[in-house]
C-alpha cells in the first residue's frame, strides 16, 4: 500500500495532543536551548512574551514525537488487517517552518499532517516523494506552528 492509497491528498490526519508543563519546558531548555525565557518563569516575565514558554524547537520535536506514535499505532492497525503499510523514510528535509504563536506552561498542543502531493521520483524509480503541511494547534484553536516536509517511501 502506498501512503498516497492510505491517506488521499488533502486528508488533515490528527496526531495527538501534548501536554506542556513548566517542567518539560525548562528540562528540554537546559539541554537545547538555554534562554533565560524557557528556563526561568521569573526571568521570562521580562522578555517579549511575557512569561515562560517552550522553545520552538520544542514544539517542533513534539510533532515528532506524536507523528511516530501515530504511525507506530497505524502500521500495528494496518498489519492486523493483513495490509503492509507504506515503507516511509527518511525525510530529505523541510521547509517554511513558522513558529506562529508562543507555546506556554500548560499549554496542550494538538499536531496535524496533510498530505499536498505524491510523486515517483524520476530518477529513482519505486521511490516516492510526499510532501506534507505539518501544524500544532493550541487547546484555543490557534497555529502555533506550521511546516511543510517532505518523506520518502519505498515501494
Amino acid at each position: 500500500m502506498r501512503m498516497e492509497e492510505l491517506n488521499a491528498v488533502g486528508t488533515r490526519l490528527n496526531l495527538g495532543t501534548m501536554a506542556f508543563t513548566a517542567e518539560n519546558i525548562i528540562e528540554f531548555a537546559r539541554k537545547f536551548d538555554p534562554q533565560p525565557f524557557h528556563m526561568d518563569a521569573e526571568a521570562a516575565k521580562d522578555f517579549v512574551f511575557g512569561a515562560l514558554c517552550a522553545s520552538g524547537w520544542q514544539s517542533a520535536a513534539g510533532w515528532m514525537k506524536t507523528f511516530l506514535a501515530y504511525w507506530t499505532k497505524e502500521c500495528i492497525r494496518l498489519h492486523k488487517q493483513g495490509i503492509a503499510p507504506p515503507k516511509l523514510g527518511p525525510s530529505p528535509g523541510f521547509r517554511k517552518l513558522q513558529w506562529l504563536k508562543p507555546v506556554y506552561a500548560g499549554d496542550r498542543i494538538t499536531y496535524y499532517t496533510t498530505l499536498l502531493n505524491s510523486r515517483e521520483l524520476a530518477s529513482r524509480p519505486g521511490v516516492w516523494l510526499n510532501s506534507t503541511l505539518n501544524e500544532g494547534v493550541n487547546q484555543n484553536g490557534e497555529t502555533v506552528i506550521r511546516f511543510e516536509s517532505s518523506v520518502l517511501e519505498f515501494t
